[in-house]
């Protein structure tokens, strides 16, 4: 019988995302000092070759002077503050990053792709346990982190479950951490996940503890399928599908902004509401269609708010 702690966690986290069909690489193997590095340096984040091969997939037609040079962009934002470097790269993420270039003398204005949110495979899903990055003081090494195209997305800690003194809030507090001393590993962040193995949460990079909650569901329809205990494993199941986990990057993360920036994230359940809703606006929009809506019911303080502006 193992043991549980936070090694077997993260290995059977691994399993999890394999399971998705994301490709696995140890950290210390892709390290720059590894057997096979994807870094120049450990304050580099940004898997470079990854990020330009699939850069030049996704945009077959943009001449390769113009990939190298968003490449630079990307690796180097140069934007003050880490909220506002990632409101604006998260804007390059969904919306494409704009340039420009000649061809037959004339210029030419293009969205740079940098996820193909219409076709999958197109797209380089990759997961990465003891991913170390170095700060102006010290090393950090998150647990695992998620990257789509090179980029890293998300990033997950654990703390052991054994250990009646480290909760998940020891797991906020150690992302915390690293927001303060390695802040490029979350320029492209989307969503942080803590968990101590049993319970598992999710929040924003702006997401206070209030903010990180549970993700329920696996399918949308069953709340906690697996039962209890296995938060965790419904988590990674439930939200990074590959299909769900993009859609959710490009449509289920906004900005807000009142005397400071807030990222919010939608909860499992504003993320299916909406799915639905979508689904029974457009059935029912057809030629043939019922032309009849539905209803939404929410509790108080549901996020009805959120889910009207993702919808």
């Amino acid at each position: 019988m193992s043991i549980l702690n936070e090694e077997t966690v993260e290995a059977q986290s691994i399993e999890w995302f394999k399971e998705l069909g994301y490709h696995y690489k140890n950290g210390y193997e892709i390290s720059p000092e590894g057997t096979k590095p994807e870094r120049d340096e450990f304050r580099q984040v940004i898997l470079e070759d990854r990020l330009k091969s699939a850069l030049i997939k996704i945009n077959p037609n943009t001449p390769n002077q113009k990939i190298n040079h968003s490449v630079i962009q990307i690796l180097n934002p140069n934007i003050s503050d880490l909220y506002n470097c990632n409101r604006e790269i998260h804007s390059w993420l969904t919306k494409g990053l704009k340039i420009t270039y000649m061809k037959d003398d004339q210029e030419i204005g293009h969205q740079l792709k940098l996820i193909d949110f219409d076709n999958l495979e197109n797209n380089n899903f990759l997961v990465v346990n003891q991913f170390e990055v170095k700060g102006d003081k010290r090393l950090r090494r998150p647990d695992v982190v998620v990257f789509v195209n090179g980029l890293p997305l998300s990033v997950i800690e654990f703390k052991n479950p054994a250990d009646v003194k480290a909760d998940i809030w020891s797991a906020f507090n150690q992302l915390q951490t690293y927001k303060d001393n390695v802040p490029n590993l979350f320029n492209t962040n989307v969503n942080l996940i803590i968990s101590d193995g049993v319970e598992a949460r999710v929040g924003s990079l702006t997401a206070d503890q209030e903010r990180f909650m549970k993700w329920r569901t696996i399918d949308g329809d069953n709340v906690d399928p697996l039962g209890e205990h296995r938060d965790l494993e419904t988590l990674i199941k439930g939200l990074f599908n590959k299909e769900t986990f993009l859609h959710f990057v490009k449509h289920f993360c906004i900005f807000e902004e009142n005397k400071k920036i807030i990222k919010k994230i939608a909860e499992y359940h504003q993320y299916h509401a909406v799915q639905k809703a979508v689904e029974r606006i457009v059935s029912s929009s057809k030629p043939d269609g019922d032309k009849k809506g539905g209803v939404i019911w929410h509790t108080q303080g549901a996020g009805k708010s959120l889910e009207m502006t993702c919808l």
